[in-house]
């Protein structure tokens, strides 16, 4: 039996003008992320948060294996959210570059972006780690299974998008794949924040409180919107309107928790 594919046929409306416009909607965005990168890493602090790691030592005395904790080294925080911001504006930069935009304009027609998921891949996994430090989480072995679960997830988001390319009815089984990779660093930062509730001696910032609800809220969003485009929902029947939409959600993401982050320990003192 013959497998059925999508058709690859060129849109029939004129696309050119649409594409003049999404270059210069990325060239701004570009700009904006930059510029707030550069005043992350000009205005911010030197507050810094510790890693640690743990490794078996073995106790003579008791003849038994413990744990020993230690503190390897302080992490400043300014920088890091200063480089999900940079990054953004560099994925931006070189999706405008002439060699670069003719490919990026035709993988859009056929309903796929791989200069987005990559950006999202380090991106969006550095925005989690930082959450995930201000929840509490110092633990560098735990940061860096988070950081790439959240990588992973956003390669699931480009294997969705390559997947069905070949598919007559939309597959969502990569899709799947990605909702399980991105919701388990959320519980297991989730954790540490709702330890801390618990305990006694513990005090969350406020500030805290809004960053993971905002962002978990906008981290769901960018599903919800891979899901209207293959539903083709209303204005998501078009790819591009999809697209803006990515672009705008990233901006959105990025600004409010850089900010938020700012105003709650990086402003100078």
């Amino acid at each position: 039996m013959t497998k059925k594919t999508r058709s690859k046929t060129v849109p029939s409306r004129d696309m050119s003008g649409e594409f003049r416009k999404l270059r210069l909607y990325n060239l701004f965005m570009g700009f904006f992320h930059l510029v707030q990168g550069v005043l992350m890493l000009i205005l911010s602090n030197a507050f810094s948060l510790p890693l640690s790691t743990s490794y078996l030592k073995f106790d003579i005395a008791t003849r038994t294996l413990n744990s020993n904790p230690a503190q390897i080294g302080l992490l400043q925080i300014g920088p890091i959210v200063a480089a999900f911001l940079l990054i953004s504006a560099l994925a931006h930069f070189i999706t405008v570059l002439p060699g670069v935009f003719p490919w990026y304009s035709r993988n859009l027609e056929h309903k796929i972006n791989y200069i987005r998921w990559w950006e999202y891949a380090f991106s969006s996994s550095l925005m989690i780690v930082v959450i995930a430090m201000l929840c509490g989480m110092y633990d560098l072995p735990s940061l860096i299974m988070i950081f790439a679960l959240n990588a992973l997830m956003n390669f699931w988001g480009l294997a969705m998008e390559i997947h069905n390319q070949t598919t007559a009815k939309t597959n969502w089984t990569t899709f799947l794949f990605g909702c399980l990779s991105g919701i388990v660093p959320w519980i297991a930062l989730s954790m540490y924040f709702f330890g801390a509730l618990g305990s006694a001696n513990t005090s969350i910032p406020t500030f805290v409180y809004f960053i993971l609800g905002s962002i978990f809220v906008f981290f769901n969003i960018f599903a919800v919107n891979m899901v209207l485009q293959y539903k083709k929902v209303g204005p998501w029947k078009d790819y591009l309107y999809g697209e803006r939409v990515y672009i705008l959600l990233s901006l959105v993401a990025k600004t409010l928790l850089a900010w938020q982050i700012f105003a709650g320990t990086l402003r100078p003192a």
